[in-house]
C-alpha cells in the first residue's frame, strides 16, 4: 500500500496539518513515556486514522491511567491516553485565544506569560498599590474552593463554553460544530470508567472524597492534569472573577485555579465579602 502524505489527503472539517501541530505540542516533554513512544512508532498513519474518526464523528476516548501523585501534595491523577492528549491540544489551540479575550488579566493558570511567578509579582504589586507603598494598612483575604475540579458541573461548563464560542462564531476560523463535538466528548467523558489503576489501594486512604472523581456527584468533575481541564477551569469561574471585581468592587484581585485573594484597605469590608462569596 502506498504511504499517504499530506498532499494526498483530502482535508475536511479539521485540517490534518492542525492535528499534526497538536501532536507536536502534545509530545513536548512526553516523548519518553511508553504511551507517547508507542504512538510515535506509526504517528503519521495514527494521525490520519484519528483525523478520519474526528471528521466522521466516531472519535472514541481511550481509557485513562489513574494513580495517586504525592508530590507536592496528594492528588488523584487521571492520565489521558497520548492519543487523547493530542485532541486536548487540538481543542486548546482552536479555542484558547477566544477565552483570552474574556478572562480577567489576573487569572494566572494555563495562560501564556502567566503563571505562579507572574501571579506572585502581581500580588506584590497589589499590596504595594493598596497600601500606598506600605504607608497605609491593607488586608488580604485568601480563600479557596473545596474540591473544585470534582465539583464542576459538566452541563453548566459545556453551556458556558458553547455560548462563549457561539457569541464569537462570526470571527472563528475553524469548524465550530466539529470542535464543539470534540469539546462535548471531552467534557462528558467519565475517566473512572474502564480506567487502569496503578499503585496500591492504600494510596487513596488519606485522600478526601472531595478530591476524588470516584466520589464526585453525577455529571460532575474533571480530571486534574488534562490541558482541557485547566482551560475549562478558568472558563467555569470567569463570571465569578468579573463579579468579584465589578460587583464587590475589589480592584486588587487574583486567582490561580481554585485559590484566590482579595486585597482591600478595609478589614471589615473583606469580612463582609465572605458571606457574599459563600452565601
Amino acid at each position: 500500500m502506498e504511504q499517504l502524505s499530506l498532499c494526498d489527503k483530502q482535508i475536511e472539517g479539521i485540517p490534518v496539518t492542525d492535528l499534526f501541530t497538536a501532536y507536536y505540542d502534545a509530545r513536548k516533554n512526553k516523548r519518553k513515556t511508553m504511551n507517547a513512544l508507542s504512538f510515535e512508532m506509526n504517528y503519521e498513519s495514527s494521525l490520519f486514522q484519528l483525523h478520519e474518526e474526528i471528521i466522521n464523528r466516531k472519535y472514541v476516548i481511550k481509557p485513562s491511567i489513574c494513580f495517586i501523585n504525592f508530590s507536592p501534595v496528594q492528588r488523584e491523577i487521571f492520565a489521558a491516553d497520548f492519543r487523547d492528549r493530542i485532541v486536548h491540544h487540538l481543542i486548546f489551540n482552536y479555542i484558547s485565544h477566544v477565552f483570552e479575550s474574556l478572562l480577567i488579566n489576573d487569572c494566572y493558570s494555563c495562560r501564556t506569560g502567566k503563571g505562579t511567578h507572574y501571579g506572585i509579582k502581581q500580588i506584590d504589586h497589589f499590596i504595594r498599590s493598596c497600601s500606598q507603598n506600605y504607608k497605609q494598612e491593607c488586608y488580604i483575604l485568601k480563600l479557596d474552593i473545596k474540591g473544585y475540579f470534582m465539583g464542576i458541573n459538566k452541563e453548566l461548563l459545556y453551556n458556558k463554553v458553547q455560548q462563549s464560542l457561539l457569541d464569537k462564531k462570526e470571527k472563528l476560523t475553524f469548524d465550530l460544530p466539529l470542535v464543539l463535538y470534540l469539546i462535548k466528548r471531552t467534557i462528558f467523558n467519565d475517566p473512572t470508567k474502564n480506567c487502569v489503576i496503578k499503585g496500591k489501594k492504600s494510596d487513596w486512604n488519606d485522600l478526601p472524597k472531595t478530591k476524588s472523581l470516584f466520589h464526585a456527584s453525577e455529571n460532575c468533575g474533571l480530571p486534574i492534569g488534562n490541558l482541557t481541564s485547566q482551560l475549562f477551569g478558568n472558563v467555569y469561574l470567569n463570571e465569578f472573577d468579573h463579579w468579584v471585581k465589578k460587583d464587590l468592587h475589589i480592584k486588587h484581585y487574583g486567582r490561580y485555579v481554585d485559590d484566590f485573594v482579595l486585597i482591600h484597605p478595609s478589614k471589615e469590608y473583606l469580612k463582609l465579602c465572605i458571606p457574599a462569596i459563600h452565601p
